[in-house]
């Protein structure tokens, strides 16, 4: 069997574990309000639905992940990633040192911006390195990341809080961000394209801005894709914005205990972006996208049911978190092959679109908690991703590279 090497001018090891490590410090960030959302809504004074609404604002953001795309597929992947990093850390930042509403907001939609626009980035930029027959390895392992966020990451942002404050964690992930603006800076960059010339005339201008959305080839499969991860992403974070209320709540855990949560839920992550890593080159994209959203959607199905105990309560929490987990990194390498030519354009469409879930998500899963119960947030979730299966079953195709 021929060995797949990846783009020489980088070491595999080198690519991914950069990756991971930008990844997991973003991961933490983005993160961090779903166990500890009770607890920093009370640091400032509001409501967890407020919190949740607050958010929600941060992933709206992502609506300029197109624009950074298209940026990046003519300018170079490590300028706009660089450019990530330093909007989150500044973003964090205004956290940490929030006196006033508008600190918090224009904090958050900083850290949006920054999160929206590092993920598409770094994925298309690894993609671009690797052939596709090692991509959803590659992809899959700096993926580790989100299970790592849970093992070692919040469950130390747990025990920071409780030995400090809700503010300590994000002054710490904001230097880290800029340490690691500059390690993507030492990394090579992909070759440009050719740029064409900047349009000046407001008609002009529109019909650059329309370009952004206009995948030239194989656009039904990958719009569908791109839809499939929206619905995927909405019904998760509904459940992760609102757990750590839940099991607050309902059976009192603290700081320390949600934090301890978060590192059982890491190692059901890190089973899922394993199994990606390992087998989903092997039985395909698609159909490892299909089986994460089946066990995910028996995973809220069943939710209400096991809300008897803490215990069963976080193993349903997890399950459901795993298969995700499977389903969205299966994602990643599915959606970086549908329009090789507009990678990194589809890569942050794909982007927007699940922050735009997200968006929805951080109104409704604290809500839907609040005024609902848990049954309600469960099957709202099914009930999303019951149609992503369906969008993936009849309308997505596996491109080859």
């Amino acid at each position: 069997m021929q060995t797949i090497k990846p783009n020489p001018d980088i070491s595999f090891r080198r690519l991914i574990g950069t990756g991971m490590i930008g990844k997991l410090l973003v991961d933490i960030g983005n993160q961090i309000f779903n166990p500890f959302l009770p607890i920093i809504a009370a640091g400032l004074g509001v409501s967890i639905v407020t919190m949740g609404q607050w958010v929600g604002l941060r992933s709206a953001m992502g609506i300029f992940a197109p624009f950074s795309g298209a940026i990046a597929d003519r300018h170079g992947y490590r300028l706009v990633i660089r450019a990530a990093l330093l909007a989150n850390a500044a973003g964090f930042l205004l956290l940490a040192f929030s006196t006033a509403p508008w600190m918090i907001v224009v904090g958050m939609m900083l850290a949006g911006l920054g999160i929206g626009v590092f993920v598409p980035n770094l994925q298309a930029y690894v993609s671009s390195k690797l052939p596709y027959g090692l991509r959803a390895r590659g992809m899959g392992m700096i993926e580790y990341s989100w299970a790592l966020t849970g093992i070692a990451g919040l469950s130390l942002v747990g025990l920071l809080i409780a030995a400090t404050s809700w503010r300590t964690p994000f002054i710490l992930l904001a230097v880290g961000m800029v340490v690691m603006s500059f390690a993507f800076g030492a990394l090579p960059d992909i070759p440009r394209q050719p740029t064409t010339p900047v349009a000046t005339k407001p008609a002009a201008r529109w019909r650059q801005a329309l370009a952004l959305f206009n995948l030239r080839t194989n656009q039904r499969s990958a719009y569908a894709t791109i839809l499939t991860g929206a619905l995927s992403y909405f019904a998760a974070m509904q459940i992760m914005i609102a757990h750590g209320a839940w099991l607050a709540e309902q059976y009192g855990l603290g700081p320390a205990e949600l934090g301890f949560v978060a590192f059982l839920f890491g190692w059901f992550d890190l089973a899922a972006s394993v199994s990606v890593s390992l087998f989903t080159d092997r039985i395909g994209k698609r159909r490892s996208v299909l089986i994460g959203i089946i066990g995910s959607l028996i995973g809220y199905a069943l939710m209400p049911a096991f809300n008897t105990g803490v215990t069963l309560a976080v193993v349903s929490i997890a399950f459901a978190r795993m298969c995700f987990e499977f389903n969205i990194v299966s994602h990643f390498p599915l959606l970086s092959e549908q329009v090789p030519t507009q990678r990194g354009q589809a890569m942050a469409l794909g982007s927007a679109a699940v922050l735009i879930a997200g968006t929805a998500a951080g109104f409704s899963g604290p809500w839907l908690l609040v005024t609902l119960g848990v049954p309600a947030l469960a099957w709202s979730s099914g009930a999303a991703v019951a149609v992503a299966l369906a969008v993936v079953f009849f309308f997505v195709r596996e491109q080859s590279a």
